[in-house]
């Protein structure tokens, strides 16, 4: 079947899905993730020989460490289909209503999107997060995964169609696009009038090429310098815990921090007790002339390109400032939009911090590795923004709806 029979397929599939009720879409997500879980060796097994095959071809161990399933990994990928399905359904919701002296009532309602499109790499979760996601938000989602987790996301979408077929749903309201080639790629970003909405999951590389090619609706899922500032009020065992936590937890997450920014005032303490810590877990450092001068020989000259990379590995960027003020403009100009914490017990210090720093989710006190759909209490998320419109942080049921204004009166004219 072509792309555009496929796409065809899933918007008659939407009028299907917007027809189902709060409790329908709770009970079919539900007994989605049972399945799944009852099923889980099919899919364990399927993701163990892409496993295999990518560390044969050299992928890198990030890469790996995203592709790979475990026993841990698919309990947590059904635990948040379940947490969606007691979601509240934000279908319907009245966000504002109001009357005019013409004698009209006018209401601003929440509404499906359509059809939402996800084109990810690795990550075969995704899979599930975002039928769950689609189906709750009473939307319509098309996936196109990459080639190394080809057969782990068949597999899963086979399971879910399984379900839509003994609830007599389309199957097409979950569409699957088995096409890697870069050709595919470009057609779906180019599917005008077809798809609603595009949300790319992935590496540079891919969101280049959305950027550069996708003529449809996009939300950039981009990637995740995420900054730890310590600030002169920090208190510094808080300080180590939590760069160890952000960095070292899962390194290969857009949600790790990579970039580290301290305080003068407690950087001659700070940065050689951070150094040995964070040399224990085997984290390679880059920093300015300040923190390699205070590291003892254990931070590398940084490139000043490498202030505004996403490692997702075990390296991380050092650099010291004199006040709060360079910390702020610091951040705001390596950050990529993603997440950015401060640690100080100082409210009038965070209280700026959080005004100007840009970034979509801004913290105190707490580890980055916290910007997730789950434990944002979503469930799980599409993406993660790092834009500015419509949907910023992690994009759960709320930001896959807009919203629809339905007037009426008693005969009112102009």
């Amino acid at each position: 079947m072509s792309l555009s029979e496929q796409l065809t397929l899933a918007n008659q599939a939407t009028s299907i899905v917007r027809t189902l009720s709060s409790k329908e879409k709770s009970e079919l997500i539900l007994a989605i993730a049972e399945h799944i879980e009852n099923t889980r060796d099919s899919i364990l097994l399927a993701n163990e020989h892409e496993v295999k095959v990518a560390l044969q071809e050299g992928m890198s161990e990030s890469q790996i460490d995203r592709l790979k399933l475990n026993k841990d990994r698919v309990s947590s990928m059904v635990g948040a289909a379940r947490q969606i399905a007691n979601l509240t359904d934000p279908i319907g919701q009245v966000l504002e209503s109001w009357k005019q002296e013409s004698g009209i009532v006018i209401q601003k309602i929440r509404v499906p999107i359509g059809v939402v499109a996800v084109i990810y790499e690795n990550r075969p979760n995704v899979t599930l997060d975002s039928a769950a996601i689609s189906i709750m938000s009473g939307n319509v989602c098309v996936l196109r995964g990459s080639s190394a987790a080809r057969q782990t996301n068949k597999v899963i979408v086979e399971k879910i169609h399984e379900v839509l077929d003994e609830h007599d749903l389309p199957r097409a309201i979950v569409t699957f696009i088995d096409d890697d080639s870069r050709a595919g790629a470009t057609e779906l970003m180019q599917a005008s009038g077809q798809i609603d909405v595009l949300i790319p999951r992935g590496g540079p590389s891919l969101i280049e090429a959305v950027q550069k090619n996708a003529t449809v609706p996009t939300i950039i899922d981009g990637a995740g310098n995420c900054h730890i500032y310590v600030d002169q009020d920090a208190v510094l065992d808080l300080a180590e815990k939590l760069v160890i936590n952000s960095k070292t937890q899962r390194p290969s997450v857009c949600n790790a921090a990579e970039s580290l920014v301290v305080h003068t005032s407690v950087a001659k303490e700070f940065i050689p007790r951070i150094v040995r810590s964070l040399g224990l877990k085997n984290v390679e450092l880059v920093g300015d002339q300040e923190s390699v001068a205070l590291s003892e020989g254990n931070i590398k000259q940084a490139d000043q390109e490498e202030y505004g990379q996403e490692f997702l590995c075990l390296k991380l960027s050092v650099c010291v400032v004199k006040s709060l003020a360079e910390a702020i403009s610091w951040v705001n100009e390596h950050a990529t939009g993603h997440t950015e914490m401060i640690v100080t017990d100082n409210p009038e210090t965070t209280q700026r911090f959080m005004q100007e720093i840009t970034s979509a989710v801004v913290m105190q006190n707490t580890s980055t590795r916290f910007t997730d759909g789950q434990r944002f209490g979503f469930g799980a998320e599409i993406g993660i923004s790092t834009q500015k419109l419509h949907a910023r942080g992690p994009m759960a049921l709320n930001e896959l709806t807009t919203y629809q204004y339905r007037v009426s009166s008693k005969g009112s004219t102009v």
